[in-house]
């Protein structure tokens, strides 16, 4: 009887390594993250008229108003792929990013409530919120693959079938970035309220810096040797962007010396966002 009690047993303790995540805890709670990120978006769109989709009237609205400032007025160019393609392909990579970030980032404030009440692994609800931005962007990717069909058909796109497989580790890659920063931002945001208001802007002046409605083709001419283009291309969202763009739609710059330079940035930001998460999730609570 003692054995079996024993086995049921749990520790819960506030202290821990600064690098330990508990993993394997976690894998324990994943039926309760899958819970978290069906939640996530249930009530995202729960009280809404058309519901789910506005996955689909969003992105659309978005691309056609980009189409119209940027490839009309502006007359950026789009490397020879459709305008509507071009944008609406950038618009889904990027709020898939954007969301896994912003939504980490008020994690720890949002979610005080359950947080104080009931023990579980304080990580299920950083990763819940990267998979339901995930799901999300799976779902605006059909309407992707629909423009992209057509046009593949028409001959005016030619995807790198060959480099498909670069796609799941840009979703990786960029899931963890947006995971990194989101746990820094939020563990920070426990005491520095001021923080949380300015996230929305930054991510909003974060895109315009990476090549999400222009491509870095256009960087070539007048900003080839200026500090705009290499700040632009040592942005470390830009190597992934470009990736996706490079298999998706056949037009891209790959430049491996970046891409390295955007997983060794990916580790730092996750190595201190785990430091800092550790390290906040035991008082956050009495600050919070």
């Amino acid at each position: 009887m003692d054995d079996v009690q024993t086995k049921y047993y749990s520790h819960i303790t506030a202290d821990h390594k600064w690098f330990d995540l508990k993993l394997k805890e976690v894998w324990k709670y994943k039926d309760l993250i899958w819970l978290f990120t069906k939640r996530s978006f249930v009530v995202r769109y729960k009280q809404t008229i058309l519901g789910p989709a506005w996955l689909f009237i969003s992105p659309i609205l978005t691309s056609v108003i980009y189409t119209f400032v940027f490839g009309g007025i502006a007359g950026i160019s789009t490397d020879g792929i459709p305008q509507i393609l071009f944008y609406l392909s950038g618009t889904a990579i990027w709020s898939y990013f954007s969301s896994s970030l912003t939504s980490n980032a008020r994690s720890f404030i949002a979610n005080a409530g359950v947080f104080g009440k009931v023990y579980f692994p304080r990580l299920t609800m950083p990763v819940s919120n990267v998979l339901s931005a995930l799901f999300q962007f799976l779902i605006q990717m059909i309407m992707v693959v629909v423009f992209l069909c057509i046009y593949t058909i028409t001959g005016q796109v030619s995807p790198n079938w060959a480099y498909f497989w670069m796609i799941p580790i840009v979703l990786l890659q960029l899931g963890i970035m947006g995971l990194g920063f989101g746990i820094i931002i939020s563990s920070l945001t426990t005491k520095y309220r001021d923080l949380s208001i300015l996230v929305g802007f930054g991510v909003s002046l974060w895109m315009y810096a990476t090549p999400i409605v222009y491509p870095l083709s256009q960087l070539e001419g007048r900003f080839s040797n200026s500090i705009l283009r290499t700040l632009i291309k040592l942005n470390p969202v830009t190597s992934p962007v470009e990736m996706f763009r490079f298999a998706l739609l056949g037009k891209g710059n790959i430049d491996i010396f970046y891409i390295l330079g955007s997983w060794l940035f990916t580790f730092i930001v996750l190595l201190f966002g785990i430091i800092l998460f550790n390290k906040v999730e035991r008082t956050f609570m009495d600050t919070v």
